[in-house]
C-alpha cells in the first residue's frame, strides 16, 4: 500500500483578507497576502476537519508549498459593489470530524458571518451532533478609484 501525499491534518488556520489591484488575479493575490496565505500554492479542498486538529496563529509551513484550504472568495471592478467572503469551522461536541462553511457574494459582512455560522450548525445536525465551538473570518469591501477588489476568506489544513 502507498503512503497518501497527504495525511491526515494536524492543524488548521482560520482566515480572511481584502485586497485591491488592477486586474481580477492581483486583487486576489493581495487578499491572499493580507490573509497570510499568498506564499502558499493552495490546493482547494472540501470541508471537513479532523477532530484533534489544532488551531494554529498562521500557517507554519515552508513558503512555497503545497496547502490544502477550503475557501471562498469573489472579485469585482464593477463601482460602488460591494464583495463580501465568509468561512466558519465548527468543531462538535462528540470529538468527531468537523466542518468549515464558506460563502461569497455581495451580503452585507454581518449577514454572511451569520450565514456561515447557520450553515456549520445545520452540518454539525446532520451529522446528528451540536457545535462545541463555531469560528468565524470575514472580509468585506466596496469598490472604489476604478480598481478590481477582492474579499477571500479560508481555513488552511496541514
Amino acid at each position: 500500500m502507498r503512503t497518501p501525499l497527504y495525511g491526515k491534518p494536524e492543524r488548521f488556520f482560520i482566515t480572511a483578507g481584502l485586497g485591491t489591484g488592477h486586474t481580477d488575479l492581483t486583487a486576489f493575490d493581495a487578499a491572499l497576502l493580507k490573509a497570510g496565505v499568498g506564499n502558499y500554492n493552495l490546493l482547494k479542498v472540501s470541508s471537513i476537519v479532523p477532530a484533534d486538529a489544532r488551531q494554529a496563529e498562521r500557517v507554519s509551513l515552508p513558503l512555497g508549498s503545497l496547502l490544502p484550504i477550503a475557501y471562498g472568495s469573489t472579485c469585482t471592478a464593477e463601482p460602488g459593489v460591494r464583495v463580501t467572503a465568509a468561512v466558519s469551522l465548527a468543531l462538535p461536541t462528540d470529538g468527531e470530524v468537523g466542518v468549515i462553511m464558506e460563502y461569497s457574494g455581495n451580503l452585507p459582512e454581518e449577514e454572511a458571518r451569520l450565514l456561515v455560522r447557520r450553515m456549520a450548525v445545520e452540518a454539525l445536525e446532520i451529522r446528528g451532533t451540536r457545535p462545541q465551538r463555531i469560528l468565524v473570518r470575514s472580509a468585506s469591501g466596496i469598490t472604489e478609484n476604478g480598481l478590481w477588489i477582492c474579499a477571500f476568506a479560508g481555513v488552511a489544513l496541514w
